[in-house]
């Protein structure tokens, strides 16, 4: 039951959000919390290096060996996380070197700020929303200067690999080299996780934040293991879901579900306060259609 009250207007109003944020989860919790909001963040993974980063090596000797004319990077984490694999047998300044001479792609803020840190020059940044089919128009766009066809790629990839950019930028004439450098686990304690499917499952929250794809790979995961997939979805399906660009959503989508928003910037403080704001009259639609 929702009852709108002085506060409907200015946040949350009292509603129950869950968030399976890990790594911010502290501020994802403030924030929620400041917009009024009961807040229940669960982590839902971990960062796990590879076993073995042979890939990562291989790249590494080919990359100082001149062996590359364009390299991607994804995401800022990956970024710093390739750079430490790299020292193990590289100068990291030797490695900055080799870049230098190589076209650098980036995939947003994060991998751009990375890049500054060890002072590399981005040749094409990405714009918002960051999705790999961003990417993929942002190099058409430029392909004049940056073309494709017969390049050498390296793509440093994270978590699970992107059949589809790489078929793009194959598809275009690129010979592609993956780059793993670290995948996503599940967290090494899954009993907040399995208690939060178990809630879902109870209608025990209003409103669910999701920031990232894997999130929503791992919340079902964990509700297959359960059997409680289909409750967990029937749920969800008459809470609010938030989630934040298109990635996310469009995983959202292949569960069967839709998300009600996705903030005007893909950032978590726009996230919660967007949801925030329309939270309590999205809802009251949601759950009372034919009122």
């Amino acid at each position: 039951m929702i009852v709108e009250n002085e506060n409907s207007k200015s946040g949350f109003a009292g509603l129950r959000v869950l968030s399976l944020e890990s790594r911010r989860a502290p501020e994802m919790a403030k924030l929620i919390a400041s917009n009024s909001g009961a807040a229940t963040v669960v982590p839902s993974m971990r960062e796990v290096p590879l076993a073995s980063n042979a890939e990562a090596l291989a790249f590494a000797r080919r990359l100082v060996e001149n062996g590359f004319d364009i390299v991607v990077f994804l995401t800022g984490v990956g970024t710093r996380a390739l750079t430490r694999v790299v020292e193990t047998v590289y100068p990291v300044e030797r490695f900055v070197t080799a870049l230098r001479k190589t076209t650098i792609i980036a995939r947003g803020p994060k991998p751009v700020a990375a890049l500054k840190e060890l002072g590399v020059p981005v040749n094409v940044a990405v714009p918002e929303p960051n999705t790999w089919r961003d990417l993929l128009r942002a190099l058409d766009e430029k392909s004049d200067s940056f073309p494709l066809k017969g390049r050498r790629v390296a793509v440093q990839e994270y978590g699970v690999s992107n059949p589809d950019l790489l078929a793009g930028l194959s598809d275009r004439g690129a010979q592609v080299t993956r780059v793993p450098v670290y995948e996503w686990g599940l967290p090494e304690d899954v009993g907040p996780l399995r208690a939060a499917v178990t809630s879902i499952a109870s209608d025990d929250f209003d409103v669910v934040l999701f920031t990232t794809a894997i999130q929503v790979n791992h919340l079902f995961q964990v509700a297959a293991e359960m059997n409680r997939e289909e409750a967990v979805r029937r749920a969800l399906s008459h809470m609010l879901i938030a989630s934040i660009g298109p990635s996310t959503s469009e995983r959202l989508r292949e569960y069967g579900l839709t998300a009600d928003i996705v903030p005007s910037h893909p950032k978590m403080g726009y996230l919660v306060s967007e949801t925030a704001q329309r939270s309590v009259e999205i809802l009251r639609i949601k759950r009372n259609p034919a009122k």
